[in-house]
């Protein structure tokens, strides 16, 4: 069975699209045009790849392995494309990285400046990626890089087939609010705050997998957004554990538990192969710390 490049390429654009609506678009084609590749592309499998509902599509079981293989298929062939159109002078020089809010924030503004005042002509682009979503855009080549991230409790995604590395350590510390009645202890242990109200987010989400694994701790409020728990927190309604970037100038008293704190890994996943300007990035991104 010999699949057909154009159609597997079709099959990565709606899942990462989320649906054959989105996907259309951002190829260019009518929706019904890609259905049609799509069914054209089971028949060659033998299978069902998708499963249409109404917010979008699911990929099946066999959908999912096609994609994992896909993904790599079709970033090779991007990967081939610019290298034959920079080597004409046809390709002009670009980068896009996918992070997590808080890298976002704290960690790319600069770098990409940087990396802009070096290289005038240098397209560059940043997009929105939470964990673990984001390895399958590196694997496409619709990422150049991705800043990503595991909680302890938090399992990595596999890599296959990119690099991943530690970027830096984030330690995990003990945020109360101002005038808290531990405010001046020099130790807190866990259990010194496990009765209070705590800032955290959703079931499933990193930071709340992290503290699940520390404990029964009773979540009052859930949000994913640490600017939001800085604010609670300031506010005086819970306590909550917040990476140590994300601290300066804030009013907030900050802790280290006792024993030892919990800590957020931060990694950058690239092709195996970075381009120059993904290397000068890199050069330039905070390295790993002890």
């Amino acid at each position: 069975m010999a699949l057909d490049a154009d159609r597997v390429r079709v099959l990565v654009e709606v899942a990462h699209a989320g649906s054959i609506a989105a996907a259309a678009a951002r190829m260019g084609f009518t929706p019904s045009a890609l259905s049609q590749q799509l069914a054209k592309l089971e028949r060659e499998v033998g299978a069902p790849l998708i499963e249409r509902g109404r917010t979008g599509t699911r990929l099946t079981g066999p959908g999912r392995v096609l994609l994992e293989h896909g993904e790599r298929v079709v970033g090779e062939l991007r990967a081939a494309e610019r290298a034959v159109r920079a080597a004409v002078g046809a390709e002009p020089q670009r980068i896009a990285v996918g992070a997590f809010s808080t890298a976002a924030r704290t960690l790319l503004p600069r770098a990409l400046a940087a990396l802009k005042a070096g290289r005038p002509g240098i397209r560059t682009s940043l997009v929105d990626v939470e964990p673990p979503e984001g390895y399958g855009l590196v694997a496409a080549r619709e990422l150049d890089l991705l800043v990503t991230h595991r909680y302890p409790g938090v399992t990595l995604p596999p890599a296959r087939g990119m690099r991943r590395r530690l970027l830096l350590r984030d330690p995990l510390r003990l945020v109360l609010p101002p005038g808290h009645r531990l405010a001046a202890a020099e130790e807190i242990a866990l259990a010194d705050v496990a009765g209070e109200d705590w800032v955290s987010g959703a079931p499933g989400v990193p930071n709340r997998i992290c503290l699940d694994s520390l404990g029964p701790l009773p979540v009052a409020y859930e949000t994913r957004d640490y600017e939001v728990t800085l604010a609670l927190v300031e506010a005086g309604l819970g306590v909550s554990f917040v990476p140590a970037s994300m601290l300066a100038g804030r009013r907030v008293v900050a802790k280290d538990l006792a024993g030892r704190s919990p800590v957020r890994e931060v990694y950058v996943v690239h092709p195996p192969r970075p381009s120059a300007p993904v290397v000068e990035l890199l050069s330039r991104l905070r390295p790993a710390g002890p």
